[in-house]
């Protein structure tokens, strides 16, 4: 039986080929997957974590204050620390570029913890040398060489510098909005206020030390040295934590990635069962005379298992390569766009170990089931053909118990996966909901053929008869509708999922950033409303912008430490507002994040006015009323701020220059222009490599789909060799013939791919709610557009799949077809 197996493989080679490909990119996209994960926070280490990439511990601080140099000491001098880095930061103005800038400064690190990327120069060596970041060195028009004055916080708290070098723009969205430098130590001392303190602490351990054991140490070290609650974790806790703050303390991200590796793993059980359950049945006869001849059942299952290990085992280790290409091609044109430069690729050794055992164990998985049915039977009763599950007999109703039981628990668990939030209970919910649809899908995907057979009624004996063999052999039917099912229900789950949760990305991107630009100036520097308007308009990339008044106090600070309520009519925040939900009503006062609510009293020219105050999730936006609340009375006449929108395709790049503009427009220094612009354009770019990652998935699934079903109707049509002849014995044509076949795989493609298209949005609109439900509000979002070009390719697909074998068919003699066994 070794060598008959052996022998199949050689001789009947194309037989595998089918059954090679779909385990390949079964493979493929498990293994991508898994590398998503890896690329994912390899890439998020490189933009939010871009800072402390090096480190092996860092240390912050709860509240927010400073570490002192006691407990900076107390820390560095723990045994497990083999380097530290104490951070000193400060926000800075100097004038360059003809107007007054603001950069974020701060001391230089260790070699082995230095963050920042040396372009050109050299990094500070003597006192009063810094670098500054290539970018704003553009934008100012600096050099190496160039000089610098900073200003502190302080009227004496100046330093003047020289440009020693030029380093890589960050990557970080929340340091991208200002000027990057890096400083020595002397220049700090010039511009920060003694005492200070420490930012941050960065530390790289001895070699083989416990992190555990150190986090423990060194906190309890700081504690006794007056550090309050210090919070230690890995670069990549740090990275998983900050993203965790961003999706209001739930980390999403994880959850959402370990729910692509589980739908890869169910789409991979899945098609690969049911293309090599295809393929053994259809040697069923084959494997039955093996028996009649002396075959024992072992021998054939072992015969079975040996050609689906080779065969599973290869597919694997291409299926491994493929992905990794596919993600090498994917981040390596990620890093070409210059907003995502940070794009990092990592192959971590679980994608290849569960991409090589996956695809050998699921191939032989699936083809000992149908080897075992083969063999269940004696030699003589296999060589007939095998009753099929249907409502009347006893498969079919075991087989309908268990689909129904499936499908209501899953559809249950789903349900409430999203209502709670819980992605992996609603990821289990689906999949199993999924399953018992599969499992009763021989009792009712042959009837839905059957009735879509009647479009095809007007073609003549042709549609006829292609809608009667759905019914006719409801199994095969089924079988060559499942593959595209699969595909079709993964895609459509993806396209539904990734369109409903960048609408809920971009809704929370506006929650948080509802205003791109703020200028702030000074009583009359603004002129003529309609002229600066005017200007500010007329901006490359500028899509509208509005001027406000001060309007009056407020009694107590908001929590930036402002206290000026702005006015705005009900039009122009509709406008300029990029949160849709925030649109003003009279009556009420709007203030930032972590403000006092309830009542609020304004202090205005003509008087106190009480109002409601609704608290914002933004700290982004200053205090404002419509500004009908207000008596006309109280109403200056020169407005103090404007609001800048801009076109959703501006770069970063093109925040910086629109900023100068502004100011310029405005008559004010360019520092006073401040905004979430190029925040927001950051995080959208770190999202935009994540969901192109996705978009190559998407290009595998769809592959699979195709591949599935080109598989399933193609041996689906050999398996009928003896009918067609009959047929054409009966005095079909060779056109009739091939017009059925087409019709048949048409309408079983176009129902799987209606079924598949349905069932895709309600899993993909679930999925996102049970996935970001806690973070935004979600709301579904189906690509039509995206989803009937699904449907062309997948009708397309069953056509093609048909033209082969058909053709093979209408060639083959009736009488020669009629003696194949």
């Amino acid at each position: 039986m070794l060598r008959v197996a052996l022998s199949q493989l050689t001789t009947h080679f194309r037989r595998f080929v089918a059954i090679g490909l779909a385990v390949m990119l079964s493979v493929m996209f498990l293994s991508a997957t898994l590398m998503v994960g890896a690329s994912t926070n390899a890439s998020l280490g490189a933009s939010i974590g871009e800072a402390y990439r090096n480190a092996d511990l860092i240390a912050t601080s709860k509240n927010g204050e400073a570490f002192s140099q006691a407990a900076v000491d107390a820390a560095t001098s723990a045994p497990a620390v083999k380097d530290h880095y104490a951070e000193r930061s400060t926000y800075v103005t100097f004038v360059a570029g003809g107007g007054e800038q603001q950069g974020r400064l701060r001391n230089t690190a260790p070699s082995p913890l230095e963050g920042a990327v040396l372009s050109s120069g050299s990094m500070p060596s003597q006192p009063f040398e810094a670098v500054i970041d290539v970018k704003t060195a553009e934008h100012l028009g600096l050099t190496v060489g160039s000089t610098l004055e900073l200003h502190g916080a302080g009227p004496v708290k100046n330093a003047k510098v020289k440009v020693a070098g030029l380093i890589q723009a960050t990557n970080d969205p929340f340091s991208s909005s200002a000027a990057q430098l890096v400083a020595s130590e002397s220049v700090l001392n010039a511009v920060q206020d003694a005492g200070a303190g420490y930012s941050g602490l960065q530390f790289i351990l001895q070699p083989g030390e416990d992190v555990s054991a150190a986090k423990e140490y060194i906190a309890h070290r700081m504690e006794a040295a007056g550090a309050e609650a210090p919070t230690l974790e890995t670069a990549q806790e740090k990275v998983t934590s900050t993203v965790a703050m961003l999706s209001a303390g739930q980390d999403q991200l994880t959850v959402v990635l370990l729910a692509f590796a589980g739908v890869a793993i169910l789409v991979s059980i899945l098609v690969v069962a049911n293309t090599f359950s295809v393929l053994v049945a259809q040697r069923t006869r084959e494997l039955a005379l093996l028996r009649c001849l002396g075959a024992g059942r072992s021998q054939i299952r072992g015969s079975v298992m040996l050609e689906a290990l080779v065969v599973g085992f290869i597919s694997a280790v291409l299926g491994v390569i493929a992905a990794t290409a596919l993600m090498y091609v994917l981040i390596a044109w990620a890093k070409t766009q210059p907003e995502q430069a940070f794009a990092t690729l990592a192959v971590p050794p679980s994608a290849i170990i569960a991409g090589l055992v996956a695809g050998t164990l699921l191939t032989v998985i699936a083809a000992l089931v149908p080897a075992k049915a083969a063999t269940a039977v004696a030699p003589l009763a296999a060589l007939r053909p095998a009753d099929d599950a249907a409502v009347g007999n006893r498969r079919g109703k075991v087989r309908l118990a268990l689909g129904l039981v499936a499908l209501l628990g899953g559809a249950s668990l789903l349900i409430f996966g999203s209502t709670t939030v819980s992605l992996l209970i609603a990821l289990f919910g689906g999949a199993l909901s999924f399953v018992g649809i599969l499992l009763c899908s021989t009792l009712f995907i042959p009837t839905v053929v059957a009735l879509a057979g009647r479009v095809a009624a007007p073609v003549g004996v042709p549609g006829k008869l292609a809608a009667v063999n759905a019914t006719r052999n409801p199994a095969r039917t089924s079988a060559a509708a499942a593959a595209l099912l699969i595909g079709v229900t993964l895609v459509s789950l993806m396209m539904t999922g990734a369109a409903t949760s960048r609408q809920a990305f971009n809704d929370t991107l506006a929650e948080n950033y509802p205003v791109d630009l703020a200028a702030m100036t000074a009583t009359g520097a603004i002129g003529s409303g309609d002229a600066a308007v005017s200007r500010i308009k007329a901006i490359d990339g500028v899509s509208t912008a509005v001027l406000l008044p001060a309007v009056g106090t407020l009694a107590e600070a908001t929590p930036d430490g402002g206290n000026t309520i702005y006015g705005i009519s009900a039009a122009d925040a509709s406008s300029v507002l990029r949160d849709s939900a925030l649109r003003p009503n009279p009556g009420t006062v709007y203030l930032p994040e972590d403000s006092k609510g309830g009542a609020a009293t304004i202090s205005t020219a003509a008087g106190p006015v009480s109002l409601d105050a609704k608290v914002l999730r933004t700290r982004h936006i200053p205090p404002f009323v419509e500004i009908s609340s207000l008596p006309s009375s109280a109403l200056p006449e020169t407005p103090s701020m404007a609001w800048v929108k801009l076109d959703d395709s501006v770069s970063a790049d093109r925040v910086q220059a629109i900023q100068k503009e502004v100011a310029a427009a405005l008559g004010v220094q360019e520092r006073t222009v401040s905004g979430a612009a190029i925040e927001r354009v950051t995080f959208n770019s770190i999202i935009d490599v994540l969901l192109l990652v996705v978009t190559g998935l998407l290009g595998v699934a769809v592959v699979i789909a195709l591949i599935g079903v080109a598989n399933t109707l193609s041996l689906s049509v050999l398996e009928r060799t003896r009918e067609n002849s009959l047929l054409r014995a009966l005095g079909l044509t060779k056109g009739q013939l091939r017009g059925m076949l087409a019709i048949e795989a048409v309408l079983i493609a176009g129902v799987a791919a209606v079924l598949g298209a349905g069932m895709g949005i309600v899993y993909g609109w679930l999925g996102a709610q049970a996935a970001l439900g806690g973070v935004a509000d979600v709301v579904p979002a189906v690509p039509w557009l995206q989803l009937a070009t699904v449907f062309g390719v997948a009708v397309v697909a069953g056509l093609l799949a048909s033209v082969i074998p058909a053709h093979r068919a209408a060639r083959l003699s009736p009488v020669e077809g009629l003696a194949t066994a």
